[in-house]
Order: structure tokens, then sequence, then C-alpha cells
């Protein structure tokens, strides 16, 4: 994919991104007039996100959304308000049929491979993968998380001290408290919370389209 679109299969691509955004309405909040919540995205660019080294062509940015279509490869954000320890994020997000992708948080940037640190909020509706959209993943999974691919819904990812809530639509699907021991998962994977970090959202393979937008956070009180 080229996201330049200096070609007409990118320009047919691009019309029919446009058409499919447009066409759905977000079933979540808007971030206007919610108070101490900052944008993480300006709908317009990758101003204060930081691809990884691999698959770069993976993301672009498209009628008002980050949208991934690719190989494996994660955008971190880097922007001025990383790092991250206690807070409430939101996101919008559409799923397209038999999609996977993900929302990594504590997490910190690596250019290759799968994120090392931090937990990943699955996104997937659709794809094979049992562990479905909304599930802190490999830790607590969810089954059905009541959404539909090519509709937009709500995700809030909610961390206070050891406590981790996600949530789709306003509906909380995991609610979960790490032990004060917790081991790391593996020599590959921490999917433990470290003392800040910040987040990254995944392109899983080239099958799988994604969107994303109205990205928000607000912190909260140590």
């Amino acid at each position: 994919m080229n996201w330049k679109w200096n070609c007409v299969g990118c320009m047919v691509f691009t019309a029919l991104l446009v058409t499919a955004v447009d066409a759905q309405e977000s079933t979540g909040p808007s971030a206007d007039g919610e108070a101490g919540f900052v944008a993480l995205f300006d709908g317009n660019s990758l101003n204060g996100w930081q691809k990884a080294e691999e698959n770069a062509d993976a993301w672009g940015v498209a009628a008002g959304t980050l949208v991934c279509k690719g190989k494996r490869c994660h955008l971190f954000y880097v922007g001025d308000e990383a790092p991250f320890k206690n807070f409430h994020f939101k996101a919008e997000v559409m799923t397209t049929p038999g999609s996977n992708a993900g929302i990594y948080f504590n997490t910190k940037y690596q250019p290759t491979g799968w994120p090392k640190y931090g937990y990943e909020c699955q996104v997937n509706v659709s794809h094979r993968d049992p562990k479905k959209t909304s599930s802190l993943y490999a830790v607590d999974d969810v089954a059905d998380p009541g959404v539909k691919d090519n509709q937009w819904y709500t995700q809030e990812i909610i961390v206070k001290g050891r406590h981790v809530e996600l949530k789709v639509n306003g509906k909380t699907l995991v609610d979960y408290t790490e032990p004060a021991d917790k081991q790391a998962f593996s020599a590959d994977f921490e999917r433990r919370l470290s003392e800040a970090g910040t987040f990254a959202l995944q392109a899983h393979d080239p099958d799988s389209v994604v969107y994303f937008r109205n990205l928000r956070v607000k912190k909260l009180a140590d």
C-alpha cells in the first residue's frame, strides 16, 4: 500500500475508505466537552506518533482516521503527553470482517517485533483468534464483546495503580487487579504494568483493516 496516494489503486482505496468511514456514526462520545481529556491524534497527520521500523507502510491517515492495513507494524505514541502511569484512555474503533489489531498500554517503543512491555487490549470482532475485542490479552479474555464489524465502538482503558478496567461502549468487560508479586508472562512478553509507559496501536497482518479515531486520554492522580 502506498499512503502518498500516487496511484489509481490507492485513490480507489481512499474513496472506499472515506465512504466506509462516513457511512458509520460513532457509538461513543465526542472528545468535545470531556473535561481533562487531551487528544492524542490530530485527525490529519502522524504528529506525536512513531512507526516501528518494520512494514511501516501498514499505517496511514485517511478521512480523519488512523488506518492499519499490512504486515505487522506497531504505531507508538511518542508525543508530549507521554509517559502515562494512571490514566483514562478512550478511542473509537471500527473493525472489518476477519480483522485483528490491538491497543497496547504501559508499553514502550521498540523497532521490531510484538511489544514486550505492558498489556494488550485486543481489537478483534470476527478474526479466528478466540480472544475478542476488549480482552486483556492472555490475562483476562473476552469471548463476546457485543459489537459488530463495520460499526464504530468506543474502547476505554482505565489504569489506576494495579487496577485495570476495560470498557466497550460504556460496559465494563474486564475488571482486573494485578497481583503485587506478578511475574513476567515469558521472556518475550511482560504482560504486567510498569512504572509508566505509552500506547501502541497494532497492525497485525495484511488481511486486517482496522480504523481508529478520536484517541484521547486523561491522566489520573497517583
